[in-house]
């Protein structure tokens, strides 16, 4: 049977996923209120790194919502907090806050999540995964010392998932992800298999990886420029390109994005100099990568077309799945 708090951190879950990628270094969280009569206020998730928590993304939206736009104007996240620390402490006595990572507790580019928390009288707090990083944590400490009804492990294993890219981070190893776009009968066929709008996310995360892994053939074939125009970003990863022999084209405008390192190799070796990397290809870079990726990433349009499949076995575990306009989102751990 799931709990009123499963129930309510799997929302949290399901906002903090849409940010995956999109974080690192950071880890995505996400974070729900509810006021005293179990309404729900927001539904909120941290979005980028060095910009405003979960936590205070949820109060953010929580105040909008309750009719106070002057926060809007505000230009960064500790102006934000400060904002709300000055007009609203203690306002939400008797509201409960759904966290999926303990409320962090030190000074980064934002002030503590734990102090916003206790200054704004929340009455509970409900965590999904305890912070695993001896910087932050704390959080759960600090709030029972206020006497404020804390309580963690509701979907820890999920909470944790969720953060596995951070985790590796913090470890100083680096996280591997592979993403593919097919159509609703798995056929990888055509120039733009997925939306306008999944490809925009696509190169939202480029501007976030470190390294961009592509086959030879794919280079040879679409002639693709990697970059992230559609973002309006300068900004593009290295780019290793994986060929027994290099016989490709200088001339394409993949060669031509200014501020990145292309490498020609037959291996992955390179990849031990990144810490934030995405394999793109076909079937062959598929094979090829299989014990290396932690996780995939797929997106499948709802279109049905005749073309070529990958063909290969793989174990892979479900961990999220989302739609946008167009197509399903969904991330994968390879179980190998």
């Amino acid at each position: 049977m799931v709990t009123d708090d499963q129930f309510y951190m799997q929302l949290c879950l399901n906002e903090a996923w849409r940010y995956q990628a999109l974080t690192y270094p950071n880890p995505p969280v996400g974070a729900l209120i509810r006021d005293k009569h179990g309404d729900i206020l927001s539904i909120a998730a941290h979005k980028q790194a060095g910009e405003a928590h979960a936590e205070l993304n949820a109060c953010i939206d929580a105040v909008i919502k309750l009719g106070d736009t002057q926060i809007k104007t505000l230009s960064s996240a500790t102006k934000q907090h400060t904002y709300l620390c000055q007009k609203y402490q203690n306002y939400f006595q008797g509201c409960t806050i759904y966290v999926t990572l303990e409320p962090c507790m030190h000074h980064g580019s934002t002030p503590p999540c734990s102090l916003l928390i206790q200054t704004l009288g929340f009455s509970e707090v409900i965590i999904g995964a305890l912070d695993p990083n001896p910087q932050a944590q704390g959080g759960k400490e600090y709030l029972l010392s206020f006497d404020i009804q804390t309580k963690s492990g509701i979907l820890q294993q999920s909470c944790e998932k969720l953060i596995y890219p951070f985790l590796k981070w913090q470890q100083n190893k680096n996280f591997v992800f592979f993403k593919l776009a097919k159509h609703q009968n798995g056929t990888i066929t055509g120039k733009h298999v997925s939306s306008l709008e999944s490809r925009e996310l696509m190169h939202q995360i480029r501007t976030k990886i470190d390294l961009l892994v592509i086959g030879g053939n794919t280079v040879r074939e679409d002639k693709p420029t990697l970059d992230c125009r559609l973002v309006n970003t300068q900004k593009a990863p290295d780019v290793l390109i994986i060929t027994s022999k290099d016989d490709i084209n200088r001339d394409i405008p993949l060669f031509h994005v200014t501020g990145r390192n292309i490498y020609i190799a037959n291996d992955f070796t390179l990849l031990k100099n990144y810490k934030h990397i995405m394999i793109e290809g076909g079937e062959g870079m598929f094979i090829k990568s299989k014990n290396i990726v932690d996780f995939y990433l797929f997106f499948t349009s709802p279109k049905v077309k005749s073309g070529k499949t990958i063909q290969s076995n793989a174990n892979l575990k479900s961990l999220h799945c989302f739609k946008n306009s167009f197509d399903t989102i969904e991330w994968f751990e390879n179980t190998l």
